[in-house]
């Protein structure tokens, strides 16, 4: 079965995910030039990221959509397994939501250009001007119901197992004061993992665990602290008994 799986990536799988990322592509670019960029910014790749996934036959469980509300704003933060994290939460998290990313990809030629007409938050913390840019910016692009979906490992993992959180996204919802939903991934790491990116792509059945959601308790590194952790304690509690437990990750 290993190698019938295989040869289905390579001559079915492949032809079609490349036609699908063409057309999501075409599709942002053309959608977010014309406006209204907070559909075409999130729909084309909610297609896309479902598409993917079942054209390369991998079952996705989803567990806990009950603890979201309707029209509300939150901070999702999730574990970073690897490559397939972006399309299992694109395709099946079913919130229109924007990524948080570095302000460096601003300067990238077409991905740059699509990421702010689809209002992508980019983090610049380059001195307290540029600071406060992207907490407004957030502040505006971040109502009626549009979220944030943030990487807080900053990295995708070299084990399956979780590293550190880093405070960014947890400063953001304190800023702005929106919940934080903590979001844990499983079998990423086990389709693609990290070390072999380009490779063909193992068959495993995808998870995705959305916990209830961690509201603020006041404002300031108090709250910060607190909410990092109870998220941190919440995606490691989901993970299987695999990859529990902290692994220093190089990249952090």
């Amino acid at each position: 079965m290993k190698y019938l799986y295989r040869i289905y990536q390579l001559f079915i799988a492949l032809p079609l995910g490349l036609l699908a990322t063409l057309l999501t592509v075409i599709s942002v670019s053309i959608g977010c030039t014309l406006g209204n960029g907070h559909y075409w910014g999130y729909m084309p790749g909610h297609l896309w990221g479902r598409a993917l996934l079942k054209i390369l036959l991998l079952p996705v469980k989803v567990e806990g959509r009950e603890n979201l509300e309707t029209g509300q704003s939150y901070v999702f933060v999730a574990n970073h397994q690897g490559a397939f994290d972006i399309f299992l939460i694109y395709g099946y998290l079913n919130r229109n939501f924007k990524w948080m990313m570095k302000h460096q990809l601003r300067k990238m030629p077409f991905i740059g250009f699509a990421c702010e007409k689809s209002h992508q938050i980019f983090v610049d913390k380059r001195g307290p001007k540029a600071i406060k840019a992207t907490y407004d910016k957030a502040r505006e692009t971040l109502q009626n119901g549009t979220s944030l979906t943030v990487f807080p490992e900053g990295a995708r993992s070299f084990t399956g197992h979780m590293g550190q959180f880093r405070r960014g996204a947890f400063a953001l919802a304190d800023e702005l004061q929106l919940p934080v939903v903590p979001l844990t991934i499983n079998g990423s790491f086990d389709v693609m993992p990290r070390m072999r990116d380009g490779h063909f792509v193992n068959w495993h059945p995808l998870s995705l665990t959305i916990h209830q959601a961690i509201y603020p308790i006041g404002k300031g590194d108090e709250n910060i602290a607190a909410t990092m952790n109870q998220a941190y304690d919440s995606v490691m509690s989901s993970l299987v008994p695999e990859y529990q437990g902290y692994v220093e990750n190089p990249d952090q």
